[in-house]
């Protein structure tokens, strides 16, 4: 594979990550609806996202976000009085194993496994209603195809990756705190992802989820005492990213998220009106490769167009490294 061609699929965020991104916001007037699974991928991948960068082999990863938000929104995007904010620390430990061996349309299997580890901290904090806990995230396990790029007489034209994510229901949840590493819920979200070479130098990148999620038969007892179970909605959430070689081993460009929630959240059964999700983040990366097997990436997310959900500012370090 060229230099420069990133292996970022299994860079999906695990519980924790979006931690904090998903904090439905109608906290006073009325019980909140169940939030979205915690670890989905927002902003997580970026640039050169359909391939590996060094060919087969083992790949390690790790991520470092923090994410704060202040700015609460309702249904219809307008700032809700609800008084504190949310800081949140997460990190994501991943390894990645892209075997040479295509097994279905040329595709070449892989998998990838993530460990997060999240701490979360409400202020004030003794804020009744923004309970948290830390500690172990759900796991993240994605069997996945990678095909090789296509190439054209200056290098690869477009190369890409389907994957079928799944977040298991492993990590620390206390149904009477509002939010917890662990989201208690199997999901499936898979994507597509790819990259385009615009030109040399230039490449746009993204990733297309959707989600799927089950029911939560131990809901949150504060807000819900008497409840059976909750569903969170189905969803689709989009990374996306342009960015150009500024020098040989310097890339900078503009990266993004978008998550649009398309299901009401349901209880017993019965469908929670105005409880869709939704959310806009963009904001400048660099990605700084020290050699083939080690890369080193910042990104920062500024959101807007928020709806059922804090309203944020998100900063991801994310080290690469190739066995």
């Amino acid at each position: 594979m060229r230099r420069g061609v990133f292996q970022l699929r299994g860079i999906v965020m695990v519980a924790g990550l979006c931690l904090l991104g998903l904090l439905p916001t109608r906290l006073m007037a009325q019980p909140p609806p169940p939030p979205l699974p915690l670890g989905l991928n927002l902003g997580f991948t970026s640039f050169l996202d359909g391939g590996p960068p060094a060919g087969p082999g083992l790949y390690f990863q790790e991520y470092v976000q923090f994410f704060t938000a202040g700015l609460f929104r309702d249904q219809h995007g307008n700032k809700e009085p609800v008084p504190g904010s949310l800081d949140a620390w997460v990190s994501l430990n991943q390894m990645i194993y892209q075997s040479d061996q295509p097994v279905l349309l040329g595709g070449k299997w892989g998998i990838d496994v993530i460990v997060p580890l999240v701490s979360i901290d409400a202020h004030p904090a003794d804020n009744p209603v923004l309970t948290t806990t830390s500690g172990l995230g759900d796991i993240l396990v994605g069997p996945y195809l990678q095909w090789d790029p296509i190439m054209g007489a200056n290098g690869p034209i477009f190369m890409h990756r389907i994957e079928l994510q799944n977040l298991l229901p492993t990590g620390r949840y206390d149904d009477k705190s509002f939010l917890n590493p662990g989201s208690n819920v199997y999901s499936f979200d898979p994507y597509w992802a790819g990259t385009v070479f615009v030109m040399p130098g230039w490449t746009a990148s993204w990733r297309l989820h959707y989600l799927w999620n089950a029911d939560n038969e131990s809901p949150n007892k504060t807000f819900r005492p008497t409840a059976g179970d909750t569903q969170a909605g189905q969803a689709v959430h989009l990374n996306f990213a342009s960015e150009y070689e500024l020098l040989p081993n310097l890339r900078g460009g503009v990266n993004g998220y978008y998550l649009k929630q398309f299901t009401n959240a349901e209880v017993d059964g019965k469908g929670i009106p105005n409880s869709r999700e939704q959310v806009l983040g963009i904001g400048p990366g660099v990605l700084y490769s020290f050699s083939q097997n080690d890369h080193l990436f910042f990104n920062a997310y500024f959101e807007t167009q928020a709806e059922n959900r804090p309203e944020g500012s998100r900063f991801n370090v994310r080290w690469t490294h190739h066995f």
